[in-house]
């Protein structure tokens, strides 16, 4: 990063997803080395707020509201950064959303294009119409996208498919740009406890958040994904193993020390290596 933390001293950065989670913790570090802001989300009163708080911090920031899954509105935020500042040095590439169902379950298909167009495609609009100016700064393209974009995930189906796009999509783009001066970062994130969690998509295609109307409704209708993740065995049955704190999978759990857990799925990952040991040892086949 620099020496005294100034790397991005004056760097235009384009931030898609900056209203809330990953996206608002982003623009909070970059501020206080005093770069330009392009801060993009759907919601302008959250943006307006994180803008007067990186302002605060020393960082020039302004407010495109933008829906990453029309191109016509990725071509102005890139317009409109130019206008405001004259070029872009960097694009993150962190708007998106999630699922919280089995396939079985789901009853409104919709939900696998509308990942896949806020996931992928919704990376794939800024990233094209920023190019040329990230090619003129040699600059960098950040794509936040999920260990689920590398392993498989239970009850995401639609979201894991749109994150190993996306990686593919980036992975490709990296290989297209060398020797042209853009760098191009992937970053597969662990299970983060932020706003992409309440807003994650039900059976029925809409938001699952506990104080969502929409799930209060989805409740009564005994739907039959709950509130929350299953409470898991605190043993596991095949290698005996002890899940952390009894592995009841509670949103939020702490499971080791820094680091917020979210549930089933995120034990899956964090004790994939340890339990295919384990299962080696007993000749049994790892998961």
């Amino acid at each position: 990063m620099g020496s005294g933390m100034s790397a991005f001293a004056g760097r235009v950065i384009v931030i898609t997803g900056a209203s809330e989670g990953i996206g608002r913790a982003l623009a909070r570090a970059f501020a206080p080395q005093r770069p330009k802001l392009v801060l993009a989300a759907r919601n302008r009163e959250r943006l307006e707020s994180i803008a007067s708080e990186c302002s605060a911090l020393g960082a020039e920031a302004c407010v495109v509201p933008t829906d990453v899954t029309e191109a016509d509105a990725c071509r102005a935020l890139v317009d409109s950064a130019v206008a405001e500042f004259g070029a872009i040095d960097v694009l993150v590439n962190n708007a998106g959303g999630s699922m919280w169902t089995r396939l079985d379950e789901i009853r409104d298909l919709t939900i696998f294009e509308r990942l896949m167009r806020l996931n992928y495609l919704g990376s794939v609009y800024p990233t094209y119409f920023a190019l040329p100016q990230l090619k003129r700064s040699q600059g960098r393209i950040v794509a936040l996208a999920s260990m689920a974009g590398v392993l498989g995930v239970p009850t995401r189906t639609a979201y894991a498919a749109s994150k190993h796009a996306m990686i593919g999509f980036f992975d490709s783009l990296r290989a297209e740009l060398m020797g042209s001066g853009v760098s191009v970062t992937v970053v597969c994130p662990h299970f983060v406890v932020s706003e992409i969690h309440r807003r994650a998509l039900g059976p029925d295609g809409t938001m699952r958040g506990r104080d969502g109307a929409r799930h209060r409704a989805s409740q009564a209708a005994g739907l039959s994904c709950a509130s929350r993740p299953p409470r898991l065995p605190a043993q596991d049955p095949r290698t005996g193993l002890r899940r952390p704190h009894g592995g009841e999978g509670n949103p939020g759990e702490k499971v080791e020390k820094g680091t917020h857990f979210k549930g089933d799925a995120t034990l899956f990952f964090a004790r994939r290596e340890r339990l295919s040991t384990a299962l080696r040892r007993k000749g049994l086949r790892p998961l």
